[in-house]
């Protein structure tokens, strides 16, 4: 399949930052691989489809004292996916690291457990979804809870690199369109009445 003029450029700017950051990234296999794969694994799961995240943001959403955070990370999250899924990914088209059968990140893609995705590769999906939700909490004034969000989201991003189903260049857009759709949803959520985040919804006696 021929490449879009975005996805050869992006291919052929970052080749050499790309293969070092994965290769690097993949060290973590070699030295502990029984520990790295199953956090790892499980860490990318929470972002598939984003379900785990939507959820999460639902969940806070429930509850007055957390229902700020969790209504600018949905619209974080929503935000992220309208940038990234429905309109990057189609656009730039660019192919899955180990769609080439003869590069390092295919063997590396081989060894890590052949995990196929159904989507185009840049930017990382997983990624923007994880910054986009775990930005407005990142603003938080409690520091564990802002490190614990940054660590999650990062990790989130290692992860696509660990299993070679994304260039670290789609995981590093990833972040930045994750973050300022983090950012988009903390402004519009401030906007909104304070009367929704007033609302009960528990039942009366």
């Amino acid at each position: 399949m021929e490449l879009t003029a975005a996805a050869a450029w992006l291919n052929l700017a970052f080749a050499d930052f790309d293969l070092a950051i994965m290769v690097a990234v993949h060290k973590l296999y070699e030295i502990a691989g029984w520990f790295f794969s199953p956090v790892l694994e499980t860490i990318t799961f929470f972002g598939n489809g984003g379900i785990c995240l939507i959820i999460f943001s639902l969940f806070l959403m429930f509850f007055q004292k957390t229902r700020r955070f969790g209504t600018a990370m949905l619209l974080g999250i929503i935000i992220g996916a309208l940038f990234t899924n429905v309109w990057l990914k189609v656009a730039i088209a660019r192919p899955r690291p180990y769609s080439d059968e003869a590069s390092v990140m295919h063997q590396i893609w081989v060894t890590m457990g052949q995990h196929l995705e159904s989507d185009k590769s840049f930017p990382s999906g997983h990624t923007t979804s994880a910054f986009a939700c775990m930005t407005p909490l990142f603003f938080a004034k409690k520091k564990p809870v802002a490190i614990c969000a940054l660590l999650f989201a990062f990790l989130m991003g290692i992860s696509r690199i660990y299993l070679a189903v994304h260039y670290p260049s789609d995981v590093i857009a990833g972040m930045f369109v994750g973050f300022v759709a983090g950012c988009l949803g903390t402004l519009i959520a401030s906007k909104l009445p304070e009367k929704w985040y007033k609302l009960s919804f528990k039942k009366s006696k």
